[in-house]
Order: structure tokens, then C-alpha cells, then sequence
């Protein structure tokens, strides 16, 4: 077994893992990073795509994990994509959007190398999209061999982290692989916990995300919901207005749920919710999909329950804010040009309203800038804004649909694995993984594999 990580940097960025198994290729993930542009934003495939490949398993459909799969297939056309059938249902939506956000980047900030794929290119190779239920054994290279039994399988298990989201079991003719891809192994609002029971690997390919934060023994989810809860009630009583960043697949829905059953149970009145585009999108398929998936609340609509404003473009800079409204607005980080930009920009100045995180914000984004700054102190918020002061309420709130890091280090010993890959997790994040699993298991081989080295494990 040979596995070389194609993400291009060592930090969070474009997942992206070659795995070369009983003669065969099998390329998991391959997302664009979140701190790059243009074509330095996508993993390195350029050292395999003269290698043919068998098939590209998908874990989930956020950026960091599929935005680079067009140009991945189009190295690799003969290669199926596998994910699950949940997943299925959202990737194409995803891409599409993609493409048209690349579009506006081009215009606004002269990235020559946008739109990396088009319209055109993912109708193209959409037919080779197939989607599987959780805990089925594929075969994924069975283009290559006579009967099915000859190929290596893979399985996809419920993550728990979004909607459609899956570790991967790769089982070979004599070992075998578990890829967490993004992993929450606690119940959330909607989706519940990870099914990772009884998983058993040689090797383990681990998210490390959270691995720099502890956790505080008094932490509860419910708690923290419910301290979100009042600080929106507060806010609007002082006829301010909320803005929730969120990420469109994910975060958005399960802070609607939150919402919803907040106002079911009289905590909040019943009024506008403004969301983005892309985020009533996925709403509506977490509405339509919630037979299918494993869930909280699964007769809740969020669509019924909820009286949702799509914000349509431009009104975010015009819009009256005093009065109390509530925004869950895409993006998470506050990139420029989005209307959770837009509005903080606006709403900072003003200490009536609040501003409240719900998951992570990067250090360098407008999002991380203002996490950082302090009331009544200039700060840079975005080269387009300039410097900014912070008057008004800012809180941050820990809903993170990523595993607590002693979940994980568990997880290391449930899989009892022979070798351990960290990946998805800033320095300090592998390292403290990588100091803990060797206190606990001596024996256990930890790499923390470098862009584009190809270990042998």
C-alpha cells in the first residue's frame, strides 16, 4: 500500500489523498484550498495525472473536499466518482456554483486562471457521477478485471459532519484503509453522530482540525444552543440585528434547526429569516432528503417552519438593519464580496447589533479579523473595507460539525491501526496528535506525510 498526499500545503486545504492498493489506483477527495487562487488553489495532481486511475471516491460535497474534482477528471476520464447517494443529489449544485463564483472572481479580482472548469465541462462528465448507499462494499476497480471479486472494495459510513458526508473502508486482497474524511461523532440539531462503529483498519487516514482546542469538561452542545439562543434574544430586544456567518451545506441548515425549534418552544417570535441563494438550495434538498438520511427531528421542515428570505443581491448594502432581523448568510469566513461581509461591515459600527460565530473562521479572513478584534480598537477587516472599528456585540459560539480532538484520539484505539496518516489540521493540531498517540500507542507508526511525498505504509 502506497499513499501520497496531494493537498499543497500542510495545512487545511485542497484533501486530496492518492491511494495505490493491489495494483490499483484510487484517488479520495480532491478539493480546491480555501487560502489560494486560481490554479494554486487545487491539489498537486499534476505528479499523478500521467498514472492512470481506477476511480475518485468523494467523502462530502464542501469546497475543501470536491471543488478540484472536474479538473481531477479531466486527467482521468476513464475514472468513475463514487460517493454516496446523499451526496450525489448535492454535487452538482455545489460545482455549478462554483463555477459562477469563479466567474465573479475573475471580474472583481482579475484571477486569469477562473473559472478552473465551466458549465459546459461538468454536464459532460456528470454521467460518470454514481451515487451508493452508506455500508454497501463497491468494487472500484472492476474496469480493469474480469469479475468483481478481483477488485479492491471501498464502503462508505456515515460521518455525521453534513449532509451525505462518509469515512471510506478500502479492503485489499490482504489490507485495508479507513479515510475519516471530516468526521462529528456527536449529535448535532439535524444530523446525528458518525456510525463508525466497529471500523477496523491496518491503516488510518485522520482529520486533525480541532486537535489545537481542548475542550472544557462543563462543554455541552446543548448549552452552547442555548446561550446562542438568548444572546439573539437580547440583541433584538435592543432592536439590533443578528448576522450568523455559516457555510451554505451544513452550518446553514442545522442553525435554521436550531432557530426553528427555538421558536416552536416560544424562545424566539416567530419572524423573516434572511438566508443566501445557495443556502435555500440545500435547505430544500435537507427538506426533500430527510427520509434518507440519519437524523434529528426528521419530520422537521425547516422550509415550514421557518419563514426564509432569500437576501437578493445588493440589498445587503442597502437594507434597513435597525429593528431587529435575523441573517444566516453565507460565507463562514466573511470572504469579500459576500454578503456576510457586506452586512458586518456595516453592522459593526453599531453596538446594538451582534455578530455571532458558529464555527471555524481562519486567522487570515475578514471573518478571523474581526474574530480577533476588540471593541472601540481600529482593525483591518478586508483590503476593501480598510480599517474598521468594532462597536458592536461579537460572540463566538462552539456548534463545530468537527470531531473534539479526545473523540479522535479514541477513535485511534477502536481502529487499531498499524499505521496513522494526519492530515486535515494546522501543525500544532498534528502534532498534538501525533505526541498523544505515541504516549498511548507506542507501536502505532504516526506520518505526518508532506505535499506530494508518496509513502510506502
Amino acid at each position: 500500500m502506497r499513499i501520497r498526499n496531494l493537498n499543497p500545503d500542510t495545512d487545511i486545504g485542497a484533501s486530496a489523498w492518492w491511494l495505490e492498493l493491489d495494483g490499483h489506483r484510487l484517488l479520495m477527495d480532491a478539493g480546491v484550498h480555501p487560502k489560494r487562487e486560481g490554479r494554486d488553489s487545487l491539489p498537486l495532481l499534476d505528479l499523478v495525472k500521467d498514472t492512470e486511475l481506477d476511480a475518485i471516491a468523494i467523502t462530502h460535497c464542501h469546497h475543501d473536499h470536491v471543488g478540484g474534482l472536474p479538473v481531477a477528471v479531466r486527467h482521468h476520464r476513464r475514472a468513475h466518482v463514487l460517493m454516496t447517494e446523499l451526496s450525489y443529489f448535492l454535487v452538482e449544485r455545489v460545482l455549478h456554483n462554483s463555477v459562477n463564483v469563479m466567474k465573479r472572481q475573475r471580474e472583481e479580482s482579475g484571477i486569469n486562471d477562473y473559472p478552473l472548469y465551466t458549465h459546459d465541462e461538468l454536464d459532460e462528465i456528470a454521467p460518470l457521477f454514481q451515487g451508493y448507499k452508506y455500508n454497501r462494499e463497491i468494487p472500484w476497480a472492476f474496469q480493469k478485471t474480469r469479475v468483481a471479486s478481483d477488485s479492491p472494495t471501498l464502503e462508505f459510513f456515515d460521518a455525521g459532519h453534513a449532509l451525505g458526508s462518509a469515512g471510506v473502508l478500502v479492503r485489499g486482497k490482504r489490507e485495508t484503509l479507513f479515510y475519516t474524511g471530516d468526521v462529528c461523532f456527536r449529535d448535532q440539531t439535524i444530523l446525528k453522530g458518525a456510525r463508525f462503529e466497529d471500523v477496523k483498519a491496518d491503516v488510518l487516514i485522520m482529520e486533525t482540525t480541532r486537535g489545537n482546542r481542548a475542550v472544557p469538561p462543563t462543554f455541552s452542545r446543548e448549552s452552547e444552543l442555548a446561550r446562542l439562543v438568548e444572546s439573539i434574544r437580547e440583541t433584538l430586544k435592543r432592536k439590533g440585528s443578528v448576522l450568523i456567518p455559516t457555510f451554505a451545506l451544513g452550518r446553514t441548515q442545522e442553525i435554521l434547526a436550531a432557530l426553528a425549534l427555538a421558536t416552536r418552544a416560544g424562545k424566539l417570535r416567530h419572524q423573516p429569516i434572511y438566508i443566501g441563494g445557495l443556502g435555500r438550495v440545500f435547505t430544500e434538498i435537507y427538506d426533500l432528503e430527510a427520509h434518507r438520511a440519519h437524523r434529528l427531528h426528521s419530520n422537521l421542515q425547516l422550509h415550514e417552519a421557518l419563514n426564509l428570505i432569500v437576501l437578493e443581491k445588493g440589498q445587503a448594502e442597502i437594507m434597513k438593519l435597525t429593528g431587529g432581523r435575523i441573517f444566516v448568510i453565507t460565507a463562514g469566513m466573511m470572504s469579500e464580496h459576500t454578503a456576510a461581509h457586506d452586512l458586518a461591515a456595516r453592522m459593526m459600527g453599531d453596538e446594538r447589533h451582534g455578530i455571532f460565530f458558529v464555527g471555524y473562521a481562519d486567522p487570515d479572513t475578514p471573518g478571523g479579523h474581526l474574530k480577533s478584534s476588540k471593541p472601540g480598537e481600529p482593525f483591518l477587516f478586508s483590503p476593501s473595507t480598510g480599517h474598521l472599528t468594532r462597536e458592536c456585540e461579537m460572540k463566538d459560539f462552539d456548534l463545530s460539525a468537527h470531531a473534539d480532538r479526545d473523540e479522535l484520539l479514541d477513535f485511534v484505539s477502536e481502529v487499531s491501526p498499524r499505521t496513522v496518516l494526519l492530515g486535515h489540521g494546522d501543525a500544532v493540531a498534528r502534532e498534538w496528535f501525533a505526541e498523544q498517540i505515541a504516549e498511548r500507542h507506542p507501536k502505532i507508526r504516526v506520518i505526518q506525510p508532506s505535499p506530494g511525498l508518496l509513502v510506502d505504509v
